[in-house]
């Protein structure tokens, strides 16, 4: 299984960007994400501390759900 972080690059770039390409795009820029994380603990964990935005921690947990399903 890929790490969450490479499939959260794959919400990257929209045109009309929405809550989820937000999330990608700050992941993108910030050199102190998990990238080679698969645990949701540590992900999360540092989306607590680290919020880019009032709702990320919402928006992690539902790509989080499709992640799980996409293994």
């Amino acid at each position: 299984m890929r790490p969450f972080y490479q499939f959260l690059l794959t919400y990257r770039g929209k045109k009309q960007a929405d809550d989820k390409s937000n999330l990608a795009d700050w992941a993108f820029f910030d050199h102190n994400f998990p990238k080679y994380s698969k645990d949701y603990n540590e992900i999360s964990n540092y989306l607590e501390w680290n919020s880019p935005f009032i709702n990320a921690l919402v928006v992690f947990d539902e790509l989080w759900d499709v992640y799980k399903i996409e293994k």
